[in-house]
């Protein structure tokens, strides 16, 4: 008739306490594979390069024209983000190419260097890979007085 007849071990209101063994071993973050593909890694790179001052564009003239063309057709196969770059991705490691346009009057050599600044501490922070060179093309200079080939009109 007390309180505790109704409180023994047997009652269905207790929480089951079980024995929790460890499976598979290891950190639950490092179970699996992560791939990151070509495509993520030359976003990241066109982005991190345009952030220089001094570059003016990425790609050479032909494929911008191209570009423009395609940015244009719905389904266009490749964005603005990633022209003139080009990534080969490994498991650990990866290699980047660049295609540049920089404006008359800035040092070359030093849009370079802060291009390739830019994108390996960008592509290593966001992708943990290690980048193992970036190469770049200056494929033109852009004189002040030259109009732009991205500025065309929009189609209606």
């Amino acid at each position: 008739m007390s309180d505790t007849a109704s409180s023994g071990s047997g009652s269905g209101d207790e929480p089951r306490r079980t024995s929790v063994s460890k499976r598979g071993g290891g950190d639950p973050g490092s179970r699996g594979r992560t791939t990151i593909a070509d495509g993520v890694v030359e976003k990241i790179t066109g982005l991190a390069a345009r952030d220089v001052v001094g570059v003016h564009a990425m790609g050479s003239g032909l494929s911008r024209t191209f570009g423009a063309v395609r940015d244009r057709v719905p389904g266009g196969a490749k964005s603005s983000v990633t022209r003139g770059v080009k990534a080969e991705v490994g498991e650990v490691q990866t290699a980047i190419d660049l295609e540049i346009v920089v404006d008359y009057g800035v040092s070359i050599t030093d849009v370079a260097r802060a291009v390739r600044e830019n994108v390996i501490s960008a592509v290593e922070r966001m992708t943990s890979l290690e980048v193992v060179e970036v190469n770049i093309a200056v494929s033109d200079v852009k004189l002040p007085e030259e109009e732009d080939d991205e500025e065309e009109p929009r189609l209606q």
